[in-house]
């Protein structure tokens, strides 16, 4: 009887602690400690800056920039028209004018006028003078070559290097190489002044152009 008794204490204790463990056990359900963060596009669309307006057609409109500016208009020219033309004086023509154009605006060429030495194709530039009917130099009268720079040396110089000094034409040139020739090299420049054509005003001319 008493082991009997034994075992309907503990099945009793079995089955009290087989419901006590086997009964439901509460949840604590956590409470939210913070708001969603933000979502991904209002972070870049407040990195990326307000949004540009829309043109029709589709287009963004920049309001910022303006138009683009268009190149300056070019100033008129300033011309001379001088010589033998009807109105004589300083023009104002458009850009890119030509020597025709300053003729007509001058009112043409005088009557009996050539205009044969006047290149009408040319493009004017802003400044310059137009000579209308300017006679064109004579043979016997064309212009000296200018002097050269430097000092020429009497006892070097070739023909063309003579000729080049004012007052010095072909035929003065070769005298003076023939009187080298036939003297020997200058010993002074004083003895210029024994070459026919060379005179005393030529001379001291001459002087300031020349060495030995």
């Amino acid at each position: 009887m008493l082991g009997l008794g034994v075992l309907l204490l503990l099945a009793v204790a079995y089955a009290i602690q087989h419901f006590w463990l086997g009964r439901p056990q509460p949840v604590a359900v956590p409470t939210a400690t913070a708001k969603a963060a933000p979502s991904a596009t209002a972070a870049a669309g407040d990195t990326e800056g307000p949004a540009q307006p829309v043109a029709p057609g589709g287009e963004s409109a920049d309001t910022g920039a303006g138009p683009e500016p268009s190149g300056s208009a070019q100033l008129p020219l300033v011309i001379d028209v001088a010589g033998r033309v009807v109105h004589p004086g300083v023009l104002s023509l458009p850009a890119g004018s030509r020597v025709a154009d300053a003729l007509r605006a001058a009112g043409g060429a005088q009557p009996g006028v050539e205009t044969d030495g006047l290149n009408l194709a040319r493009v004017l530039v802003d400044g310059e003078q137009v000579l209308v009917g300017s006679p064109a130099p004579a043979a016997g009268n064309a212009v000296e070559p200018a002097a050269p720079k430097a000092p020429v040396s009497i006892n070097r110089a070739t023909q063309e290097q003579l000729d080049a000094l004012p007052g010095i034409g072909p035929a003065l040139a070769r005298r003076i190489l023939d009187f080298r020739t036939q003297h020997g090299p200058f010993r002074s420049l004083e003895q210029l002044r024994q070459i026919s054509g060379i005179g005393g005003r030529k001379f001291a001319e001459l002087r300031p152009l020349l060495v030995l």
